[in-house]
């Protein structure tokens, strides 16, 4: 399997967010398994994903993987649009953004190093937003720099 398109905070998050994740395509029962993979749960490890139930419709209720089945269950209502919330028993538990898998390279970096930066306030759907309606506040984020909640850069 591929290495997933994937950051991570270094540390506890301070933010809504723990990373972002890019998956190559909407097939989450072909993207999870190097996803859960990359966060070194041990061997026999209970591992529950919660996703958008909008961005994954036909996602299956669990996912085999090497070793491990993994438990999928849809968000509920008012959960955060584009997030997948991954709980290993063992591990932890990370809140990551959902990069779409159409989104353009240069998009989706700028995305991943934003999400993964722990002084990030915004939401998944936020920086989406911006990243649609407003490039720059997203390529400022991806620098480091402050974003106005308008999306202009301080």
């Amino acid at each position: 399997m591929p290495l997933p398109r994937l950051t991570l905070t270094p540390d506890v998050s301070h933010g809504p967010l723990d990373g972002a994740w890019w998956p190559r395509c909407d097939a989450l029962e072909l993207e999870l398994p190097s996803l859960v993979g990359s966060l070194e749960p041990e061997p026999g490890a209970a591992i529950r994903v919660t996703v958008d139930p909008a961005e994954w419709p036909d996602a299956p209720h669990t996912v085999m993987a090497p070793g491990r089945t993994i438990d999928v269950e849809p968000a509920g209502p008012g959960s955060d649009a584009h997030v997948i919330t991954l709980d290993c028993d063992t591990v932890g538990r990370w809140v990551l953004l959902v990069v779409p898998p159409e989104e353009p390279a240069g998009t989706a970096a700028r995305l991943l190093a934003a999400a993964a930066d722990p002084e990030n306030p915004l939401t998944a759907a936020r920086m989406l937003t911006l990243a649609w309606g407003c490039p720059q506040a997203v390529q400022a984020l991806g620098e480091g720099r402050p974003v106005r909640a308008t999306g202009e850069t301080e």
